[in-house]
């Protein structure tokens, strides 16, 4: 796959929590192409450059981006919440903008408002994220080949991608590549309450990329979840989501539904390639 220039592209790679991904900047002559392959290709991790996700950056204007982030299966996503938390590190490494700059990044799901929390510290970033509120869903074909019991706790509900939130005992006891394949077409979240009585913990299979370390939108819609269970107090302003590849806090409203989302994104490379 070559562009129509020939010139290598540069890429930046980028973790949040463990959830990686590869941000090009489409402002360079990426030519045209299938980016659906595109993404399979460089997202691979032995024949490519390896992520779960692949973000195209464009500039829209002063500090306005617009995001398409494609799955490492090819597949278009609408939303991010590690993602666009990479995205705009990689607008703020490029542009040297302040310590407290705001920036709105355009997705599939909408605008989002991404605001920079404080100075780096060496690769790390950290950003709050305005995500939006969550809405209910109806339960996804094929809820049942899961065989939840009945008694317990399910949420299906949506941050501009969809999510099914289960409540579980003990979430390393359960085959969640399993069950996250048998409804491959929502993002799958388990979790515990605790160990602190502020904080859940989960783990999650994501639609086109399977058991990641780390789901930003997944963590709202567990924290979401567990406020509505009961799973931490009612009277907190933030839940502590403690996932594999690490922590994220989640601001919930729960009259409005309204759930902002604070996290670091850790610049790992710059990589040149040839599409």
């Amino acid at each position: 796959m070559s562009s129509a220039s020939g010139i290598p592209i540069v890429l930046t790679k980028h973790h949040g929590l463990g959830n990686d991904f590869l941000v090009l900047d489409v402002a360079q002559p990426v030519g045209v192409g299938d980016w659906a392959e595109r993404a399979r290709h460089l997202c691979d991790r032995r024949l490519g450059v390896g992520a779960d996700g692949l973000l195209l950056m464009t500039r829209v204007g002063d500090r306005r981006l617009e995001m398409v982030l494609h799955n490492s299966d090819g597949s278009r996503a609408e939303m991010s919440g590690n993602g666009i938390r990479c995205l705009v590190q990689a607008a703020h490494l490029a542009d040297g903008s302040p310590s407290d700059a705001v920036y709105v990044v355009d997705t599939d799901a909408g605008p989002r408002e991404v605001a920079v929390v404080g100075a780096p510290i060496g690769a790390t970033l950290q950003l709050r994220v305005d995500m939006g509120t969550v809405a209910d869903l109806p339960t996804p074909d094929g809820w049942e080949s899961l065989q939840c019991h009945p008694d317990r706790p399910v949420r299906h509900v949506s941050l501009g991608n969809p999510h099914s939130v289960v409540g579980v005992d003990d979430v390393d006891a359960v085959d969640l590549g399993d069950l996250g394949g048998r409804v491959p077409q929502v993002n799958l979240e388990i979790v515990e309450p605790g160990p602190e009585p502020d904080a859940i913990t989960m783990r999650v299979h994501e639609r086109g990329a399977g058991i990641t370390m780390a789901c930003g939108t997944g963590a709202c819609a567990a924290a979401e979840a567990a406020k509505a269970w009961g799973l931490v107090p009612a009277s907190l302003n933030e839940v502590l989501v403690h996932m594999e590849g690490g922590d994220a806090r989640v601001g919930v409203d729960p009259t409005s539904r309204r759930v902002t989302l604070t996290g670091p994104s850790v610049f790992v490379a710059r990589v040149s390639v040839h599409l």
